[in-house]
C-alpha cells in the first residue's frame, strides 16, 4: 500500500498558508473600495432625494416625497421622455451598426482582428470632451459638412446641423459605439461554428439560424450593450450642451442643473436614483438573460 505524500501536502498547506493574507488584504481592498466609491455614494444620494431643500444648507429636514413628485411635472416628465427617446435612438443605432460589425470582426482572419479592434478603441486616448467639440467644427454651418456639400455642389446654402436633435444623436452615437460593439465581439467569439453546422444539417434556413441559434446566444451580449449605451446616453449632458443647444436637454442636464445652478440637491438626486433604478433593472434582465443562456444545452440549441 503506496504511502501518501505527507511532503507534499504540507508544502502546499503551507503555500496556501502564506498566500492567504495577501489575498485577505486583497479581498478587503475591493471591498472597502466598494463600500466607500460604490455603495456610501448611492445610499447618500437616496437619503438626499428624501429631503426638503434649503436655501442656506441645500438640504433640511423633514423627510418628504415631494422631489419624486416633481417628476410628475410636464415641464421635467416632457425632459424624461424626450431624453428617453433620443437615448432610444442611439441605442437602437449602435444596436444595427454594432452587432453585423462585431460579426465581422470575430470572423476576419486572427491576425487583423487586433488592428479592427485597435481602431474602434482608437478614439479613448483623447477625451470624449474634446471629440465633441471636434463634431461642432463638423456640424457648424461653416463646418467641413456643410462646406464639403456647397464645394460639390449638393446644397446652395448651408443646412442646419448643429444644435438639433441629430447632432445630439450623432454625437451619442460616435461616442458611444464602442461600448455595444465591445460586448457583442465577445459573444460572437464564444459561438461555437459547431451549434450552427447543426442547425443547418437539422434543416433550418440561414434566417431560422439567426433567429433560433444565433440571436438567443448573443442576447447577453445585446443587454449588456443596451445597459452601456442607453443609460449612459441620457446622463451625458456636455453632448446636449455642445451639440444640441438649449432645446434637446438630456436627463444629465437635469441633475448638472439641479446641482449646480438651482441649488435644488433632493431633486436633482431623485433624478439621479431614477437613472440608478433603470441600470437595476438591466442588470437584472442581463442575469435573467444569461441564466437562460447558461441553462439552454447543445440540443436545446439545435
Amino acid at each position: 500500500m503506496a504511502r501518501p505524500n505527507v511532503g507534499n501536502k504540507k508544502s502546499s498547506h503551507k503555500n496556501l498558508s502564506n498566500k492567504s493574507p495577501f489575498r485577505t488584504a486583497t479581498l478587503w481592498l475591493i471591498w472597502g473600495w466598494l463600500l466607500i466609491f460604490a455603495l456610501l455614494p448611492n445610499i447618500l444620494v437616496i437619503a438626499v432625494s428624501f429631503l426638503t431643500r434649503d436655501s442656506t444648507a441645500f438640504i433640511s429636514l423633514p423627510v418628504t416625497l415631494d422631489s419624486y413628485v416633481r417628476m410628475i411635472d410636464p415641464l421635467y416628465f416632457d425632459v424624461f421622455v424626450h431624453s428617453l427617446w433620443m437615448a432610444g435612438i442611439t441605442t437602437v443605432i449602435c444596436l444595427l451598426l454594432g452587432y453585423p460589425f462585431a460579426w465581422f470582426v470575430s470572423r476576419v482572419d486572427k491576425r487583423w482582428q487586433p488592428l479592427l479592434m485597435l481602431m474602434l478603441i482608437l478614439p479613448f486616448w483623447t477625451n470624449s470632451l474634446v471629440r465633441t467639440y471636434a463634431l461642432k467644427l463638423l456640424f457648424a454651418s461653416n463646418g467641413l459638412i456643410n462646406k464639403s456639400l456647397l464645394a460639390i455642389g449638393i446644397i446652395d446654402a448651408p443646412i442646419d446641423i448643429l444644435y438639433t436633435q441629430g447632432a445630439v444623436i450623432a454625437g451619442l452615437t460616435y461616442l458611444l459605439f464602442p461600448f455595444m460593439v465591445l460586448p457583442l465581439y465577445a459573444v460572437f467569439s464564444d459561438l461555437r461554428n459547431d451549434m450552427l453546422l447543426a442547425s443547418q444539417d437539422l434543416g433550418a434556413s440561414k434566417r431560422q439560424t439567426f433567429w433560433h441559434v444565433v440571436l438567443p446566444l448573443t442576447t447577453p451580449g445585446i443587454i449588456s450593450g443596451v445597459l452601456l449605451v442607453l443609460l449612459p446616453a441620457m446622463g451625458m449632458f456636455y453632448v446636449a450642451d455642445i451639440l444640441g443647444g438649449s432645446r434637446n436637454l438630456l436627463v444629465g442636464n437635469i441633475i448638472k442643473n439641479q446641482f449646480l445652478d438651482a441649488r435644488d440637491w433632493p431633486f436633482g438626486a431623485a433624478a439621479s436614483v431614477l437613472l440608478t433604478i433603470a441600470m437595476a433593472v438591466l442588470l437584472l434582465a442581463y442575469r435573467a438573460s444569461s441564466r437562460r443562456i447558461g441553462k439552454t444545452d447543445f440540443n436545446e440549441v439545435a
